[in-house]
């Protein structure tokens, strides 16, 4: 909701107000919650009440199964209580530190040891009780756990309270224990608190009041309990969220709205130029965007398509329909490559259509950037693409009712903000080919009407990935070398080195070498250089591409012109080296991630990404997107000999599937959201509780519980409707609190 909108959301009496005073009041108001204290909490993010009792548990530990020393098997997951018999701080090598301590019960002993964390040393002595939890293992003689949670135990009805121990994230200067009897106390603070959930919510959805749910997932009898709990207030802030999201444009100017006419000749005539027939899900695409624009009221629709579904061909139609109301469009893209190759393909379609167009980039000459704003301003210019520089103060429409913005998740909120203020009140059409499942998007964009394309489009041939490892990419190589023989083009994806390297020095820097280390590769191959900030980063990362480009030219593809392309160049030199491997005149093309969008070259039919585990899977599908756009067979080749699990699976998934949304659904049962996204979106950061795969059916609840409540009271003005409106602007004040402590 934008400040303007908020503000005039309005407050609840103040009968009611006070009951919730409670919640809002510093943190140095609960008991036990020194200056210094505070402070430690403010550096959180945690400077009220409701912050504090919003600080939920990470993680449980089950004390209900706590077995003797003598009884815990080896490989078993299980928590032992007893007392401390000796600490001992080792530092075996340089830069390496471990804490080993003796636990002894009336069973016998076990063994504890701790890497890297040397202030244990200090906070555990002699005749201590702890209950300890983690993994068993046998070394040395012992039994013994490493890194496992350590809870030391001053009074066990007290500190426990029950059998179910929360383990609250800590913070500086307070530990887990401590940061339980905070929120302990946070909790009788605001005891009796007023329930911003309707009653008739909670029944038809079968809730705990607040008040209990707060309770229970902080201090459950149970581990049914804390599920119940998290589900209660799950539901609250996705209700939140969407109710948020659907009133954010309430102040928008409804009457400079404008109602675009959707089947004229010009929109008509775009889909006769096409070289092909739209497919089924695009015609319902563009009927569901046609709705949209048509109305009277400002649209706000997103267009969620796969890798080659053709979304810019949809949006192009929708641009071309600006032309034949007699008022302008832009369309704005992340780089000045994905620009320009929007300029090249739907430029001949709109010059077809009758459709006046342009393009402004960073580069564009000064003399002819002044004469299209001219034009621009004068309404000559239909359509205007360009990237971040349609931002500019001086870019300025006659008339300006529809904002394109592509790959929209690479813009933040303010940017895309931005474009739309440009106009009195246009529709906004955003474009992603970051796959996302319909309850992630019903999460963060309950706002905005949604189309799907998953379907490519008819007579591409079928793109086959494989994985490899280094010993086997011979494989790829071959593949490489009869594509080029054929007359096609080839990518080689180079890895991220200097990450590797930095992540793994700063590792090692911490917590010392393993035994048996050797160097590297990557810390052979740049065995002096020093990453202190992300141009360091970027220098490692485009030596290795360079290394990589000469070892490619000299000792694989010696017969053909391998060319490389990197983030670090100029935009100019960037799309004359991408010219001329569009063109032929370079058949091989070295690059980093700058190819993951924008590059449409039908010739190109073979990729090879070198260190694919180091990628993520939208980012790996979004590469591969770059191969079988033509009608060729094709073939991405994933490099790697990562030994673990998480990379593997991820891996196995990218050869065992070519559906984006699959792959999505699939990302997100192993990341949070906002990594699926690249970027938390704004609002997102509210969803402390919420699983976007386990909590599809609440998602879809919490939906139509927030679009019926803004429907019947837009203005949420009725008695529950403005304690919701309260709370919905309080959630997310706290969780940018929270955001900006991290």
């Amino acid at each position: 909701m934008s400040a303007r909108a908020a503000s005039r959301v309005p407050v609840p009496s103040r009968t009611r107000l006070d009951a919730t005073m409670a919640f809002d009041a510093p943190v140095s108001q609960v008991r036990q919650v020194s200056p210094a204290r505070a402070e430690a909490l403010r550096k959180r993010g945690v400077q009220t009440v409701r912050d504090l009792v919003c600080h939920f548990p990470r993680r449980y530990i089950d004390l209900s199964s706590v077995l003797p020393a003598a009884h815990a098997r080896i490989g078993d997951a299980c928590t032992v209580r007893g007392t401390v018999h000796e600490v001992r701080l080792k530092r075996p090598r340089p830069r390496m530190s471990l804490v080993e301590v003796s636990v002894v019960d009336d069973s016998g002993v076990l063994m504890i040891t701790c890497f890297g964390q040397p202030w244990l040393a200090d906070q555990l002595s002699a005749g201590m009780r702890v209950a300890v939890a983690g993994t068993v293992e046998f070394s040395y003689g012992f039994k013994r756990m490493t890194n496992p949670f350590i809870e030391v135990i001053d009074d066990e009805a007290d500190a426990l309270g029950g059998m179910i121990v929360p383990v609250h994230p800590a913070t500086e200067r307070i530990t887990t224990a401590w940061m339980r009897r905070l929120v302990r106390n946070a909790l009788d603070h605001v005891e009796g608190c007023l329930d911003p959930l309707p009653l008739s919510l909670r029944l038809r959805h079968g809730l705990m009041s607040r008040g209990a749910a707060l309770r229970a997932i902080h201090f459950p009898s149970s581990m049914t309990e804390a599920a119940r709990a998290r589900r209660r207030l799950a539901y609250e802030e996705l209700l939140l969220l969407q109710l948020e999201l659907m009133t954010r444009d309430e102040g928008r100017l409804v009457d400079a709205a404008c109602a675009h006419a959707v089947d004229g000749a010009r929109a008509r005539s775009f889909v006769d130029a096409l070289p092909f027939a739209l497919t089924d899900e695009q015609r319902a695409a563009c009927a569901q965007i046609d709705e949209s624009m048509a109305s009277p009221r400002p649209a706000h629709h997103m267009l969620l398509g796969d890798v080659g579904t053709g979304k810019t061909v949809v949006a192009g139609r929708s641009l071309a329909s600006v032309a034949d109301t007699g008022t302008q469009g832009a369309l704005m893209a992340p780089t000045e490559l994905l620009a320009r190759q929007h300029a090249a393909s739907l430029g001949p379609l709109f010059d077809q259509a009758g459709v006046i167009w342009g393009v402004l980039t960073g580069s564009t000459p000064a003399d002819e950037r002044a004469l299209l704003l001219e034009r621009v301003a004068a309404g000559v210019v239909d359509v205007l693409i360009g990237t971040h520089a349609l931002l500019e103060p001086d870019v300025r429409f006659r008339s300006l009712t529809l904002a394109v913005i592509d790959e929209q998740q690479r813009f933040g909120v303010h940017q895309r903000a931005a474009l739309v203020q440009k106009g009195a009140c246009p529709d906004v059409l955003l474009l992603t080919a970051t796959p996302i499942p319909r309850t992630l998007a019903l999460a963060l964009y309950g706002n905005m009407t949604l189309s799907y394309l998953r379907a490519r489009p008819a007579g591409l041939q079928r793109r086959e990935t494989r994985v490899l490892t280094r010993q086997t990419r011979g494989v790829a190589y071959d593949a490489a070398r009869a594509a080029l023989a054929r007359g096609e083009r080839v990518y080689v994806v180079c890895p991220l080195v200097g990450a590797a390297a930095a992540e793994k020095r700063a590792e090692r820097a911490g917590k010392g070498p393993r035994q048996g280390d050797a160097p590297d590769e990557e810390e052979r191959a740049f065995p002096e250089v020093a990453i202190d900030s992300e141009d360091d980063l970027r220098e490692v990362e485009v030596a290795s591409a360079k290394r990589e480009a000469a070892f490619l030219q000299q000792k694989v593809f010696c017969d053909h012109a391998v060319e490389l392309v990197h983030g670090r160049m100029a935009a100019a030199a960037k799309q004359e080296a991408m010219e001329r491997f569009r063109t032929g005149r370079t058949q091989v093309l070295v690059a980093t991630t700058v190819i993951e969008v924008g590059v449409d070259v039908p010739e190109a039919t073979v990729m090879i990404v070198e260190d694919a585990d180091r990628f993520g899977l939208a980012q790996l599908h979004q590469l591969r997107g770059r191969v079988g756009r033509g009608g060729r067979e094709s073939w991405a080749f994933l490099v790697s000999s990562s030994r673990s699990e998480a990379a593997l699976a991820r891996l196995a998934a990218m050869e065992g599937s070519d559906d984006g949304f699959e792959l999505a659904a699939f990302d997100l049962s192993l990341r949070r959201e906002g990594d699926i996204l690249g970027n938390r979106q704004h609002g997102a950061s509210v969803l402390r509780l919420v699983n976007v795969v386990r909590d599809a059916a609440l998602i879809e609840a919490a939906h139509a519980d927030a679009r019926a409540l803004v429907d019947a009271d837009p203005q949420l003005q009725g008695p529950e409707a403005r304690v919701l409106a309260r709370e919905m602007r309080l959630a997310f004040a706290a969780a940018e609190r929270e955001g900006e402590g991290r």
